[in-house]
């Protein structure tokens, strides 16, 4: 990242902010290394002295002549620099003692999160540390049975949380329960202090969770992008019906699975789970761990990346999906919430 904005700059004859240079930069360098150094827990920036300088120059170089040949993409990074600016300079109006003041608030065991023993800054411990986000307390039991307490933690949400959608930063630590779950990410102040390798969001699988999904991404692309661009975000994957007769049980997680294992399984009946509360505490275990060696497809748990394919699309997705309510959008919503939509 040194390398491209001394690049950008050397070009422009300016002395942007790296943060302002790189946001939303995607880019893949492939560099043979013995035993790397990061500078920090979320490995994004390369602290090995003997090849850092070298790459840093090579990239500047580089960036700056691209640039040179390219006077229209030129033109629309240095636009996109500049609205950079002006989103981070809104986002720093939350004052250094707006979250003290925050901080003072917040009880040392946040009510709604059972935390875990071993996070991100306890090195190779919590390498794999991971917090479910869980809507109301009846989908946490069957969590809180399950988990593995060392490097799983739960953070229950009450419901529905606040649309951040069109709100400055400063707005999140008059919410108690976002600025709950803030803290709780240990983001308040940056997202270099992470305290957790996941950011898994755990709700059910019909339209009330896919709302409440929506609504925690808004939150997490709005004010902590970084996150999502640096692949922590994921959503779990639950199982939507149990097919099982005396001698086997299998679970599906569509309902082209549950058609074929009812076809191929005599005397099968067929569970829907409508929550995540309705799935036993002893069977949920198989759910939030990886598979097995020699386990079936259907056992272990099933995560999917939150990625985003393209970050210019980001503000119309949100502004579509959690702007001001039409008619249009409560239609779309009706007949395509549970498919993928790429950002």
């Amino acid at each position: 990242m040194d390398g491209f904005t001394k690049g950008v700059n050397s070009f422009f004859k300016k002395n942007y902010d790296e943060k302002d240079v790189t946001s939303g930069l995607l880019c893949a360098l492939k560099i043979g290394i013995d035993n790397p150094m990061f500078t920090s827990q979320t490995k994004n920036k390369l602290g090995s002295v003997e090849v850092r300088v070298p790459i840093i120059n090579a990239v500047q170089t580089a960036v700056d002549d691209w640039l040179r040949h390219n006077p229209d993409v030129a033109g629309a990074l240095e636009d996109k620099i500049i609205k950079n600016q002006k989103a981070r300079d809104e986002i720093n109006s939350v004052t250094a003692k707006q979250i003290r003041d925050a901080e003072k608030t917040v009880m040392l065991k946040i009510k709604k999160l059972k935390d875990c023993r071993y996070h991100l800054q306890d090195g190779e411990k919590g390498a794999n540390s991971m917090i479910f986000i869980t809507e109301g307390d009846s989908a946490t039991g069957p969590l809180s049975f399950a988990r593995d307490a060392s490097y799983q933690a739960i953070f229950s949400l009450r419901g529905k949380p606040e649309n951040m959608y069109g709100r400055k930063k400063s707005a999140l630590f008059e919410n108690e329960e976002l600025k709950n779950l803030t803290f709780s990410l240990g983001i308040q102040k940056d997202v270099e202090d992470l305290r957790y390798s996941k950011i898994i969001i755990a709700t059910d699988a019909d339209n009330d969770g896919y709302h409440i999904r929506n609504l925690v991404m808004t939150y997490l692309l709005l004010y902590f992008e970084e996150l999502v661009l640096t692949g922590h975000v994921y959503i779990l994957e639950t199982p939507l019906f149990r097919v099982r007769n005396k001698q086997k049980t299998v679970y599906c997680y569509s309902e082209e699975s549950r058609d074929k294992e009812l076809a191929n399984m005599k005397n099968a009946e067929v569970t829907r789970f409508k929550g995540l509360g309705e799935i036993n505490p002893s069977e949920f275990g198989q759910f939030i761990f990886p598979r097995k060696e020699g386990e079936s497809e259907d056992k272990g748990m099933h995560l999917t990346p939150v990625t985003i394919q393209s970050l210019k699309n980001v503000p119309e997705v949100l502004k579509f999906y959690m702007g001001k309510n039409t008619p249009e959008r409560r239609d779309f919503i009706v007949h395509h919430l549970a498919s993928e939509i790429d950002a």
